[in-house]
Parts: C-alpha cells; structure tokens; sequence
C-alpha cells in the first residue's frame, strides 16, 4: 500500500509539472487573531494590467447583465485588484475577508443550462460578490452549501479559458478553498490550510506535500522548481518554520515578504517550449487585522500599499482608483493618489 501511495503521489506531480500555471498564495497566522496575513503572487507569460479600486459601501451590483443572476447592494466595502481593468483578481474587504483567485487548469464548472432559472455568476465579479456581502469564512460557507450558481467567463490573453479556483481567509486566520472538479464544487475549510498553488486538485496537492515535508523531510531537501507542486511544498515547509509566537505586525510583513520571495519566478525567466511556468508579474500581502493592502510590481523597486483606515468607505463615498501604468514611483501609503472614478466595466 505504501508503495502504491507514492506511485499516486509521483504521478500527481508529473501532471503538475505538464499543466501548472505558478501563482501562490500563503497565510501567516501569529498567535494573536490581530496577525494574520495572506500573501499571493500573481504569474503569467504575458503582462497582465492591473489597476485598484476602492468600492464603498451601499453600491447597486449583479453577477451578470441579464438572465438569472444575482443582484446585491454591497453590504461591506472593499479593495480590490482589477486585471485588464475588467476582472476582480483579488481583494479585501473592510472586515478583514480576502479572496484570491488562482490558476487551476483542471477546474470544470457547473454550468447553467440555457432556459432555466440556475443564476450565473461572472468571473469578473465572483470575488466582489462574496467579499461584498459576507464578513467571515464560515458565513461564506454556509451559504455555498445552500445555493447553487452557474459559472460564466470570457476568454483572455489570446484565447485562454480563466480556469481558476480560489481561496478565502478571515481575520481568525481560517481558511476555506472553493475547487470545481466535474461541475461540482468541493470546499475545504481550516485554519490549517495555509498554502495553495495551482494543480493538481487541493487533496493531491496535500500528500504531495505530505510526502515531502514528512517522508522525506523539509529540513534535508525540497523540490526547488516553479513548478506548483513545488512551490506547494516549498511554501508548506517554511510557513510552519517561522517564528509566529510574539510575532508582531511588522515582523509578520517582512518573514511573509521573504516567503513570498521564496516562491516566486524570477523576472525573465522562461523554459523553452512551457510558456506556462512563467515570470511573477506582482505580489500582494494583505493585513487582515491592520486592513492594509501592499503590493509590489516586479518591475519595481517600491512596495506600497492601500490603508483602508483612512478611506471614506461610506454609502455615498465616491469609488477611487490607483491607475498604476506608471508605477516606477509609488512607495509607501499611496491613499493621496487615489483618484476618484467611474467603476470597472466587468468583462461579462
């Protein structure tokens, strides 16, 4: 048996290594509830542009623009990172609840079947719907497991699908993943889970790492390539090997700050053939308990962030945008250059 459970185990990671596409995604959790942090980087083999939005409370949204849908006044305000200027990669929102949303080749979503009353949630808006409206994990949970929803999404970057999974994190430094696999959704919640990448799906990516961390064991070898099992591995072994006790705001920031650099592609960085494993264009950390949101492009020497602290996030307040094309001088709080703005147009 154990023989067989390393043959699953290997070939899991050679169908990573043919279809993974790097991003990652790492919580650090302290001892206090006040400490907990996601970092995410996003990778891709083309530029992928990214502007932020702060969202206020009390806007008028829906999930699609006809057609069964969902239509909601959001209830909690929010930063979000905008790809194209058209698709929520991620965000924040005032309460402390992050949603990122990562590459998995092998997500199949259920998909509403034309003349019925199933409602449909864009892609584009999948994240601001479920940061908008709920406060915790659990509340998201609870209501995933009583409401089922189609999936629509265009294509990007020359004909790809957005197969994506996500994950989801509050300030008690829980974790819920949300993986389709056959046009079901599998959901998988605990603080433990700390760690996602790419493919393959989250249970296989477990023993892989399972395998590494345990059998072979972190401290005499890991899997150093950009591939996603490796980077699954990598991450796992040196999240749980950082000091976390006493483990303050600042100092929580930068051991992430490094981790996250552990796991990224190098700029430039290419295999002949695999345009897939590709460079890390940007990456964030999101404070849960400090509501900062900071992020570095890889083309730049400054990381700044976002202080939602000190942002009217009123019903009424005006929608501001970071229009970050020129970018090569942001460092710091950069609340002063938030302009004010018409939302982002999805990309239905």
């Amino acid at each position: 048996m154990k023989a067989i459970k390393k043959l699953a185990i290997l070939a899991a990671v050679a169908l990573c290594a043919v279809s993974a596409r790097p991003c990652s995604r790492v919580v650090f959790r302290g001892d206090s509830t006040d400490i907990v942090m996601v970092g995410r980087t996003l990778d891709w083999r083309t530029p992928i542009p990214t502007n932020i939005y702060v969202m206020p409370r009390g806007m008028q949204r829906q999930s699609m623009p006809d057609g069964p849908r969902y239509e909601w006044v959001s209830k909690y305000a929010s930063v979000v990172a905008v790809g194209y200027d058209g698709g929520v990669t991620e965000g924040m929102n005032e309460c402390g609840l992050v949603m990122n949303g990562l590459f998995c080749r092998g997500s199949e979503y259920k998909m509403a079947v034309e003349g019925s009353d199933t409602k449909v949630m864009s892609l584009a808006v999948i994240v601001s719907y479920f940061i908008e409206n709920f406060a915790t994990v659990d509340e998201v949970e609870t209501w995933l497991r009583d409401n089922e929803f189609g999936i629509n999404g265009k294509t990007f970057d020359g004909g790809t699908t957005s197969l994506l999974h996500w994950a989801l994190t509050d300030r008690t430094g829980k974790t819920l993943i949300m993986e389709y696999q056959g046009g079901h959704l599998n959901l998988y919640a605990s603080p433990d889970y700390q760690v996602l990448t790419n493919n393959p799906p989250f249970p296989d990516m477990l023993a892989i790492s399972a395998y590494w961390n345990d059998e072979v064991g972190g401290m005499n070898m890991l899997p150093g390539t950009v591939r996603s099992s490796d980077r699954f591995a990598r991450a796992s072994y040196f999240i749980h090997h950082q000091p976390s006790v006493g483990v303050d705001s600042e100092q929580a920031y930068t051991q992430l700050a490094s981790l996250m650099d552990n796991v990224s592609v190098p700029a430039g960085y290419e295999i002949p053939g695999q345009p897939n494993l590709s460079m890390t264009q940007w990456r964030s950390i999101s404070d849960l308990g400090g509501l900062r949101y900071y992020f570095k492009f890889a083309d730049a020497l400054g990381t700044f962030y976002i202080d939602l602290n000190h942002l009217l996030l009123n019903q009424g307040a005006p929608v501001l945008k970071l229009d970050t094309a020129d970018h090569a001088g942001f460092f710091g709080c950069v609340n002063d250059r938030l302009k004010r703005s018409e939302p982002f147009k999805p990309m239905w």
